[in-house]
C-alpha cells in the first residue's frame, strides 16, 4: 500500500497535522493555545526545527524551514524532514495526516509531501511473521496549501507510484521476477497508464540477431525478452523520440567469471534497476499525459551459469554487425545494452539515454550519492540533465569521455572487447557502448544509488527507484 497525496481546501481542526512553517508564519491562525505558541517559540529559539505537541486526542508536528539560497537544497531538507516525521507516524499507526503549508511555498510543500509518501513505502510481500511491525499504515496525506495546484498533486502522485513500482520490482527475487515475468509487469503498467508495449520473445530476438542479449542468456533455462515501450500522444512536441534504454538483468551471477562473495552476488537481483526505471518513467509520463514522444527499450535476461553459458574468449556478433571478444562474462550489461542502442537507430532519435547498474567502478568513484554520466550529447543537454538531477536530488556527475579511454577496448581478434585494462572502468564501459551509437546519447551508471543495504532517509532500504524522478523532470522540461 502506497501513501496517496490528496489536496484539501479546508482543515478538519480535529485531525493530527503537520505544520510547515518559516519565519513569516503567523501561528495565531492555527487554533494554538498561548502555552503552545510559547513552547513553539522556545523550541525555535533553541534551533530545534522539528518537534511535536501532544494533545489529549490530537498530535501536532512542527517543521520549521530556515531560509536557504539554493531551492533544490531547501527541498531536499524538506524531504528528509518528512522522513523524520514519518518515523513517529509509523509508531502511532496513523492512517492519515494533514500537512499544512503555513510557509506558502509550493515547491517545499510538494517536496515534503513527496518525502513523506516515499518514506511510507515498504516491501513486505514475503514476511509471514512480525508483519505488524513492518507494514506501513499511512494511506493518505492531506495537503492544505494555497500555492499548490490539483494538477501538481496529481502529477506528484503519478511519479511516486512509478518510483514505488520500480522499488518493488528491484526488491523482487529471481524466484519471482524472471525476464518474462518482468515483461508481464510492464504490460500491467501499460494498461494502467496508456503507453503501448510490445514484448519480443526469444524467436523474435533471434530473428533480429540481438547477439549480445542471446549470448548473455545462453546459460539460463529462462528465455530472454526485449521490451519496446512507446508513448506517442497526438500533441507531442517532438517528431523524433527521446529513447530511454534500461539494463534488465534480472539476476547476475557474473556468469563463468563468477562474482566473489560476500557482498557482491548477494543482492544482484537489483541488476535490472535501470530497466525498471525506464518502465517507471514511461508510466509516470503517460499517466501525466506529458506532450512528449518517448520510447523505452529494455533487454531482459538473467546471467546464469551452465554448460551452455558463454565463456571468456568467445567472440559474439552483435545486432549492429560488430564482433565482440568476451574477456569477462560479468561485463554482460554492456552487451545487452549495446544491442538496444543499435536497435534504437531505427527511430532516428532526438536523444538517447541509457541507464544501468553497470560498473563497480562508478559506485567506487561516487558512492551512493550520485549517478555517473558520460556520452556525446551537447553540453547544453548535460546541463539540463544536471539541473534535473539537482531538482530531484538524483544528482549527476559527468565523467571525461576522451578518446584515449577507447584504446583499452581494442581487441586483437575482434572489432572490440567487452572490458578494458582495469583503470577507469566506468568510462571504458561507456566507450564500449559508444560504438553502437550514431546519435546524441548520454549514458547513466546507477550502480551506486540503485540499492541500499540499510534504510537511507526517504529513499528507503533495498531498491531506491533512482532514475524515475530524474527522467520525468528532465523529459518534462526538455522542450521548454
Amino acid at each position: 500500500m502506497n501513501a496517496n497525496i490528496l489536496k484539501i481546501n479546508t482543515l478538519s481542526k480535529l485531525g493530527n497535522f503537520i505544520l510547515l512553517c518559516n519565519e513569516n508564519t503567523d501561528f495565531s491562525d492555527y487554533s494554538l493555545a498561548e502555552k503552545e505558541k510559547a513552547y513553539i517559540k522556545k523550541q525555535l529559539e533553541e534551533k530545534n526545527f522539528s518537534f511535536s505537541i501532544d494533545r489529549l486526542d490530537q498530535k501536532i508536528y512542527i517543521v520549521y524551514s530556515e531560509n536557504e539560497q539554493l531551492e533544490y537544497k531547501q527541498n531536499e531538507k524538506a524531504r528528509k524532514a518528512a522522513h523524520g516525521v514519518y518515523s513517529d507516524l509509523k509508531k502511532k499507526k496513523f492512517s492519515e495526516i494533514e500537512v499544512i503549508d503555513a510557509q506558502n511555498e509550493a515547491s517545499r510543500a510538494l517536496a515534503f509531501a513527496e518525502g513523506l509518501a516515499l518514506s511510507a513505502y515498504k516491501f513486505t510481500k514475503y514476511f509471514t511473521k512480525e508483519l505488524e511491525t513492518k507494514q506501513n499504515y499511512l494511506a493518505q496525506i492531506k495537503l492544505f496549501s494555497q500555492s499548490v495546484s490539483d494538477a501538481q498533486v496529481a502529477e506528484l502522485n503519478n511519479v511516486i507510484e512509478a518510483v514505488c513500482f520500480v522499488r518493488t520490482l528491484v526488491n523482487e527475487p529471481l524466484s519471482y521476477l524472471t525476464a518474462e515475468k518482468m515483461s508481464k509487469e510492464f504490460q500491467n503498467l501499460a494498461k494502467e497508464s496508456g503507453f503501448k508495449i510490445e514484448v519480443f520473445d526469444k524467436p523474435k530476438i533471434e530473428s533480429l540477431k540481438l547477439g549480445g542479449l542471446l549470448a548473455v542468456n545462453k546459460g539460463s533455462d529462462n528465455p530472454p525478452t526485449f521490451n519496446v515501450l512507446e508513448w506517442k500522444p497526438e500533441n507531442a512536441k517532438n517528431e523524433k523520440p527521446i529513447v530511454l534504454i534500461g539494463k534488465g538483468v534480472v539476476y547476475d551471477t557474473g556468469g563463468l567469471s563468477l562474482k566473489p562473495t560476500p557482498n557482491s552476488m548477494d543482492y544482484m537481483k537489483c541488476d535490472m534497476a535501470g530497466g525498471a526505471a525506464v518502465a517507471g518513467a514511461l508510466y509516470a509520463i503517460a499517466k501525466s499525459a506529458l506532450p512528449v514522444y518517448v520510447v523505452g527499450l529494455v533487454p531482459a535476461t538473467e546471467n546464469s551459469i551452465s554448460a551452455k553459458a558463454y565463456v571468456p574468449g568467445d567472440v559474439i556478433k552483435m545486432h549492429s554487425g560488430l564482433t565482440v571478444e568476451v574477456l569477462n562474462t560479468d561485463a554482460e550489461g554492456r552487451l545487452i545494452l549495446a544491442d538496444a542502442l543499435s536497435y534504437a537507430k531505427k527511430y532516428n532519435p532526438e536523444l538517447v539515454l541509457d541507464i544501468a547498474t553497470l560498473t563497480g567502478a562508478a559506485a567506487a568513484a561516487v558512492g551512493n550519492h550520485g549517478i555517473v554520466v558520460m556520452g556525446n550529447a551537447e553540453d547544453a543537454t548535460f546541463d539540463k540533465l544536471e539541473k534535473s538531477g539537482l531538482t530531484t536530488y538524483e544528482r549527476t556527475v559527468r565523467f571525461p569521455f576522451w578518446e584515449e579511454y577507447g584504446e583499452q577496448i581494442k581487441s586483437s581478434i575482434a572489432d572490440i572487447k567487452n572490458i578494458g585494462a582495469g583503470s577507469a572502468g566506468a568510462i571504458t564501459a561507456g566507450k564500449f557502448l559508444e560504438h553502437f551509437t550514431d546519435y546524441k546519447w548520454i549514458h547513466l551508471d546507477i550502480a551506486g544509488p540503485s540499492f541500499s543495504h540499510k534504510e537511507e532517509n526517504y529513499r528507503g532500504e533495498g531498491g531506491s527507484g533512482v532514475g524515475v524522478r530524474l527522467f520525468f523532470d528532465f523529459i518534462k522540461k526538455y522542450f521548454q
